[in-house]
């Protein structure tokens, strides 16, 4: 005969996971921004558990505490990078003046290229592997948000308020054109030659490139 459940032992519950030291939490940092350097040099693959320990000042064995693989760092550092990058577009707002929403989101990618180089080259870097772990991220939450915000360009241009362009191209040109900077520095440093800022010199050239592209 089955017990009354109303009259069993209540299931003890599982321990509360513990707060992180203040040990643990530098190190972990520690090792985000290590590996941040290391695998936007090296990419993924040229990418080792031993570079990553070095550069954080701490023993393979000790980052192993952690962090269980490469794979896991590699993970977490390309997903709280994926919510920064997809901030500026968020932010684009279908109530807005079009050519001043479209101009600001141009301006903020331009600025997180110059603030975020080594970010972008991740980033880059995943892509240009084919995307391993980040492909099912980018078919569905990027290309919901772009979808979203395409839409709102779409009418926009609909409206005569822009000119008529495909949005999904426009969003394309402007993450070729500012991120191009960061993925590229060394190459945009070297034919520039010295003396030069290639974040202050592209800004006015954007500004005018995409005013005239935009306007109806």
């Amino acid at each position: 005969m089955p017990s009354d459940p109303m009259s069993a032992e209540p299931m003890p519950l599982e321990p509360a996971a513990r707060p992180l030291t203040r040990i643990q939490k530098r190190n972990i940092e520690a090792i985000l921004e290590a590996a941040l350097e290391v695998f936007s040099a090296q990419g993924f693959r040229g990418a080792t558990l031993d570079q990553i320990a070095t550069a954080a000042g701490l023993s393979k064995p000790n980052l192993l505490y952690y962090f269980p693989s490469k794979e896991a760092i590699h993970l977490e550092l390309l997903s709280s990078l994926l919510d920064d990058w997809l901030a500026p577009l968020r932010e684009m707002r279908a109530t807005g003046e079009p050519r001043d929403e479209i101009m600001r989101y141009m301006r903020r990618k331009l600025e997180m290229s110059r603030q975020m180089p080594r970010e972008s080259r991740l980033f880059a870097n995943e892509i240009l592997q084919g995307a391993p772990r980040m492909g099912g991220t980018l078919a569905v939450d990027l290309k919901a948000l772009v979808d979203e915000k395409a839409e709102i360009i779409r009418g926009w241009a609909a409206a005569g308020k822009i000119a008529p362009v495909d949005p999904h191209h426009l969003l394309f040109s402007i993450w070729a054109l500012t991120q191009h900077y960061a993925d590229f520095d060394v190459q945009v440093r070297a034919v520039l030659g010295p003396g030069h800022d290639p974040f202050a010199e592209a800004e006015p050239f954007l500004d005018t490139l995409f005013e005239r592209l935009l306007r109806p």
